[in-house]
């Protein structure tokens, strides 16, 4: 996309958070429990653990913020399109009741966290809209509305929208809020950091055994617990048995200059193709966010033009400027349309796991902490039963949702981009290419001054052929949705493991 929107490749809340630097860990400790992911599920889990008397230990493997919560829209608020209607389909009205409760119930949380632990993230109260511009969609909110407000939430219909372009109406919850997401996140590390609990970073897991004691293991030091958590959007050490019960699902976001008053209220659409929108302050500059655009993991297609789509949206209707920061982000969408959230199989006895949040992290990460943390300091919870993760997440059939799992190519399979010739072609700059040369594929990428680097084509999940995408700078795995930095660090799993180095098929 060359940069034609000349945005920076980075979240707004990675951009503007600054940096953290807490130490990888280096020896073997001991606490009560361990978590596996410094998101706002894991450190959430954390907090109110310390808070109820227990010692923990957090493991992150990059910096706090860097995952999937640092590449949010920011939004807290439990409307979550038109979820109840969906939820009281599938599963009764109850069902969605739990979730709206559990959901709002960590609105709330939040916003006491954020006095309590005095935390600089612009927390603010906002009201949340899921708007129609159709007549069809319009009769699709008035019934979301209604149903949500049966189920004890703060909803109404609204014929007043308040943005800059035609709406027909929308579901109104009142009272949410929206924050920088990566400040929070590092205010909740602060207070899990010291008097006997610590957060460690690039500190990556690369092995966890069940047991008494749990036992977690790093490159340079590992952790003995009572109990684990995991919470790493794909769950690490659950051999892939999360992978048929989430259908992996990436969208994109771009933050650019506001052009206008700024908008009182997030929004999100009912039509397709979906928009999300946000207004927010950081430091003294003024960013809308418009995303959307989301598909399977395995779909990428075109993602230049995505951004494109946003940009024309943003600008065209929301009166904005070119975009100042672009991102993608993935997450796991449950097949059943419910969070995952306890023993990481019926087997376990002591690690938990916390996946499936379906792009509500803020707060259904949230809402699955504080069940962990009753259910492991031994108190009931009244929404643990709704989101069990040993539950038989199936769809009608038997069988998970329609959702396949493609098979890895073979080992001698050659790469789609270049078969291995004497003379494969060089990457231009700012350019990435598979080569496949003497039976391996190497994936090679030449920064924008020409540097060439390389590493393992193959993906170390299941041993797919990872392709580049040219507008995020990433090697995908088109398989399972991996995602990896020009150097072979992993960025989004199911892969936890990342791509070797390899020496250049080029002579310079």
């Amino acid at each position: 996309m060359g940069d034609k929107l000349q945005a920076q490749v980075i979240s707004l809340w990675v951009a503007t958070a600054g940096t953290t630097g807490y130490a990888p860990l280096d020896t073997d400790i001991d606490v009560d429990i361990a978590v596996i992911g410094g998101g706002v599920a894991g450190l959430t889990a954390a907090l109110a653990l310390k808070r109820a008397g227990q010692s923990v230990a957090v493991i992150e493997a990059a910096q706090v913020g860097s995952g999937v919560t640092g590449h949010t829209t920011g939004k807290v608020t439990s409307l979550h399109r038109l979820v109840y209607s969906e939820l009281a389909g599938r599963h009764g009205a109850d069902t969605a009741r739990s979730y709206g409760q559990a959901n709002q119930a960590a609105v709330e949380h939040i916003a006491r966290v954020v006095s309590d632990e005095g935390i600089d993230c612009g927390f603010r109260r906002v009201p949340n809209f899921t708007y129609a511009e159709t007549d069809e969609a319009v009769s699709l909110v008035r019934d979301e509305a209604a149903l949500a407000a049966r189920l004890g939430l703060p909803s109404v219909y609204t014929p007043d929208v308040p943005l800059p372009f035609p709406v027909k109406g929308a579901v109104r919850f009142d009272n949410q809020a929206q924050l920088h997401a990566v400040r929070y996140l590092q205010g909740l590390a602060r207070a899990v950091d010291g008097a006997g609990s610590f957060v460690f970073e690039r500190s990556r897991a690369l092995a966890l055994r069940d047991g008494s004691p749990v036992v977690v293991e790093t490159e340079r030091g590992s952790i003995r617990a009572r109990d684990a958590i995991v919470a790493t959007n794909v769950p690490f050490g659950d051999k892939g048995s999360f992978a048929a019960l989430c259908i992996l699902h990436r969208s994109y976001l771009i933050a650019s200059r506001a052009g206008s008053a700024p908008l009182e209220g997030t929004f999100i659409s009912v039509e397709e193709p979906m928009r999300s929108i946000l207004a927010v302050d950081v430091d003294g500059a003024s960013y809308v966010l418009a995303g959307g655009e989301g598909h399977r993991a395995e779909d990428s297609g075109d993602t230049a033009e995505r951004y494109r789509r946003l940009a024309a949206f943003s600008r065209d209707r929301l009166g904005t400027r070119e975009p100042v920061f672009r991102w993608s982000t993935q997450d796991g969408i449950p097949v059943d349309g419910l969070p995952y959230v306890g023993l990481m199989s019926s087997d376990s006895t002591h690690i938990h796991v916390i996946t499936g949040l379906r792009k509500w992290g803020l707060t259904n990460g949230t809402a699955a902490a504080l069940i962990l943390a009753d259910t492991l300091c031994g108190r009931g919870n009244p929404w643990a039963r709704v989101f069990d993760s040993t539950r038989a997440a199936r769809a009608e059939g038997g069988s998970p949702a329609g959702h396949s799992v493609p098979i890895p190519p073979g080992p001698q399979q050659a790469a789609p981009d270049q078969e291995d010739t004497d003379a494969p072609m060089v990457p231009a700059p700012g350019e990435g290419a598979v080569i496949e040369r003497k039976g391996e594929k190497v994936a090679v990428y030449a920064d924008p001054a020409g540097n060439l680097s390389a590493v393992s084509a193959i993906c170390t999940h299941l041993g797919c052929t990872v392709e580049f995408n040219v507008a995020d700078v990433t090697w995908d795995c088109p398989c399972h949705g991996s995602r990896f930095a020009t150097d072979g660090t992993v960025i989004q799993g199911p892969a936890s493991t990342d791509l070797a180095s390899r020496p250049s098929p080029f002579k310079r």
